[in-house]
């Protein structure tokens, strides 16, 4: 019993001391560091929710290109237009004549990944890239590209920030 009462006192004492002298115990660091990480969360300007977007349930609709048809994953509501996300599914076959005209996408960020086949496009500064199953890029914002070519079962998964934004043929 007198063990326990010395190992406690001698604690307590540390605590006082470290307290006196402006310094805290590692404990104490930890406990007021964690509110100050969940403030920081708190104070982003965009609150998200929860959403699920699910294959069977889904449905490819016409959109900003008359080549592609997109599955809106239900991104921009959950995060109240900060983020844009979708599966575009291209229509075969490939008319160069349609898809390859030059254009940028006025953007914060835009990442691209294929789901399925593969696609071709030139791109300001980096040239001509044939992008694979499984290859993932990233577009800076408002670089100039080209579609040029795209396999008949291509499939990409884009992710846009903002999710509204102005594309421009140059």
């Amino acid at each position: 019993m007198a063990t326990r009462k010395t190992a406690s006192r001698t604690t307590k004492a540390a605590a006082k001391r470290a307290a006196s002298s402006g310094r805290r115990s590692k404990a104490a660091a930890r406990r007021s560091a964690a509110p100050k990480a969940r403030s920081k969360a708190a104070k982003r300007p965009h609150r998200q929710r929860f959403v699920a977007s699910h294959l069977k349930d889904s449905v490819f609709d016409r959109g900003l290109r008359s080549y592609a048809e997109y599955r809106d994953l239900g991104v921009a509501p959950a995060t109240q237009g900060m983020v844009q996300a979708h599966v575009i599914r291209m229509i075969p076959p490939c008319d160069p004549a349609v898809v390859s005209k030059e254009h940028y996408h006025d953007v914060e960020f835009q990442l691209i990944y294929v789901l399925k086949g593969w696609m071709k496009g030139e791109y300001e500064g980096a040239g001509v890239v044939t992008m694979e199953q499984g290859s993932c890029w990233i577009q800076p914002p408002r670089i100039r590209h080209t579609v040029l070519d795209y396999s008949d079962d291509c499939e990409l998964l884009e992710i846009i920030m903002p999710a509204e934004f102005e594309t421009v043929e140059t």
